[in-house]
């Protein structure tokens, strides 16, 4: 008999942080769901399970001996889409979708390696892989069943009030200020391509049909210019180290710009809107220790 699949304490820590009483219901049903699907899907445990910020991933062999990852997850605003977006670039630059169960949210897909972006010695060459692998996912269009920034970029201008209101620091409600103009500007024309939206070096792993896959898409029908900040993020310490964080920030946001064939000036639009989407967040949550400094200073560098 299989032992009783164990949750990772990162990941009981995560929803009881952040989901509260739904979240540690969801974690009291996840051994008993992951063991259902496991038998229905006619898979066997391969190893010990893993977890993202909300997902828990089980290493499992199919049937006819092909290694996947069982993956787990709340069906939310932000995980709905990903098997929509998965099926979309059918493994073009992502990773394939082998099965999917809409009630449960549940993916099976297939197993990529252990290495990351984090692993290239060259902090450019891979964020150079990074806008190369967007590029690709950009190209195509979005699928009807996936959130549109219109939406999106809407509702983020319906929260400023409040967050301006109710928030006491003053160099943050400046930067919401600035960043919500400049997402009223290009807002007007929010893009259909398919974003992934959270494309960092932690989401791009070794595959064997190709050299880099991305990994956990949060799509969203939008402009290729919101999708930068989540790579501009990566090894903030080495863009500090540099002495000139201004500088290093624009050298990051010309390669991604060029590689992309983005317009410049609507891409730094984009980014602020971005930016304005964390300072939400933080504003509401009251939780600053993620993106602390970072936002502020890529803003100030693209301005």
């Amino acid at each position: 008999m299989t032992s009783e699949l164990r949750v990772p304490d990162e990941l009981v820590a995560t929803h009881s942080k952040y989901f509260g009483d739904a979240g540690r219901v969801w974690l009291d049903n996840l051994p008993g769901l992951a063991a259902d699907l496991i038998e229905r899907w006619e898979l066997r445990r391969d190893g010990t399970p893993i977890c993202g910020a909300v997902a828990l991933i089980v290493p499992v062999v199919r049937a006819d001996g092909t290694p996947a990852m069982l993956k787990i997850q709340p069906v939310d605003d932000e995980t709905v889409g990903e098997p929509v977006a998965l099926r979309a670039w059918n493994g073009a630059g992502a990773v394939r979708l082998l099965e999917y169960e809409a009630e449960s949210g549940s993916l099976l897909l297939e197993r990529l390696g252990d290495r990351t972006l984090a692993d290239v010695p060259s902090d450019l060459d891979a964020l150079r892989i990074i806008s190369e692998l967007l590029l690709r996912l950009n190209a195509r269009p979005a699928p009807d069943d996936v959130r549109r920034m219109v939406d999106v970029g809407a509702a983020m201008l319906d929260r400023v009030p409040v967050a301006l209101a109710t928030d006491a620091n003053q160099d943050r409600r400046r930067l919401i200020r600035d960043c919500a103009a400049a997402l009223r500007e290009v807002l007007p024309e929010p893009g259909d391509r398919l974003l992934h939206w959270d494309l960092h070096f932690d989401n791009v792993l070794a595959g064997e049909r190709e050299p880099w896959l991305a990994i956990d898409p949060k799509p969203l029908a939008g402009d290729p210019g919101f999708e930068l900040l989540a790579g501009l993020h990566n090894r903030w310490d080495d863009v500090v180290a540099t002495g000139d964080v201004p500088r290093a920030v624009r050298r990051r946001f010309d390669l991604m710009t060029e590689v992309l064939g983005l317009d410049r000036e609507r891409a730094v639009a984009w980014t602020l809107a971005r930016v304005l989407q964390n300072k939400l967040w933080e504003v509401e949550s009251e939780d600053a220790t993620f993106h602390a400094g970072f936002d502020e200073a890529v803003a100030a560098a693209l301005r």
